[in-house]
């Protein structure tokens, strides 16, 4: 039996609209998570569609959304109006919301929260997930896109391949050493910047990287359902 259900949104984006699914676990839930594709692809890329399966069949729920375009301020735009969707639902109430995305993608989740800090989604939000983000563009390791990242006060989960070509292990790890919020990492061994592990099942990958969200995000909620 399927612990949870998916229901496709429309999502208003100024004289538009953005596509979403929504992953609604079937037994009570207080928290959600949002995700984002990278450059590439769709709200369907695989490693979104795996998180966020596994999440809601843990309870928790997750929007997933499709917002094309390289232009990083309009990704910006694009996630803050799902923000404001989904805090304002009132069919799917929420206590506090996880943001999060893959490559790009995290890059806008990155810059919602760090912007939160002086709008009414500063309570609201609870953490930020990063999933193979592109700390520089490949072979362009002078050029760190950390800045922004420094400024976040809110806890922060990196998950990242250890031979991601977007992110050398030891600049994010320096990074990560002046951030100013909580901040975890976990690096997937061998991994390139697609997740992708030579003599490992893509299936084995997804279900690492899944349990350490929902590992991370359990133990942020935890204390708060105290």
């Amino acid at each position: 039996m399927t612990s949870f259900s998916e229901v496709k949104v429309k999502i208003p984006f100024g004289d538009k609209h953005l596509d979403g699914m929504i992953s609604l676990p079937i037994k009570t839930f207080t928290y959600g998570v949002i995700l984002t594709h990278g450059a590439g692809g769709d709200m369907n890329f695989s490693h979104l569609v795996s998180v966020a399966s596994y999440l809601a069949s843990h309870g928790i729920l997750c929007l997933r959304f499709t917002c094309k375009g390289l232009n990083l301020v309009y990704r910006v735009k694009a996630y803050n109006a799902v923000l404001e969707y989904i805090s304002s639902s009132k069919d799917y109430p929420l206590d506090g919301v996880f943001l999060g995305g893959r490559s790009m993608g995290a890059r806008a989740a990155s810059s919602v929260v760090q912007q939160s800090c002086q709008n009414i989604y500063d309570g609201f939000i609870q953490g930020l997930l990063c999933l193979s983000y592109p700390l520089h563009p490949p072979k362009q390791k002078n050029k760190l896109r950390s800045e922004e990242l420094l400024l976040i006060k809110h806890p922060v989960l990196f998950v990242s391949g250890s031979a991601d070509e977007m992110c050398e292990k030891s600049l994010l790890e320096d990074a990560i050493g002046r951030m100013q919020g909580p901040t975890e990492v976990h690096w997937i061994e061998g991994a390139s910047h697609g997740m992708e592990v030579k003599g490992r099942k893509a299936e084995d990958v997804l279900s690492e990287i899944n349990a350490q969200v929902l590992s991370w995000i359990e133990k942020l909620v935890r204390p708060m359902k105290n």
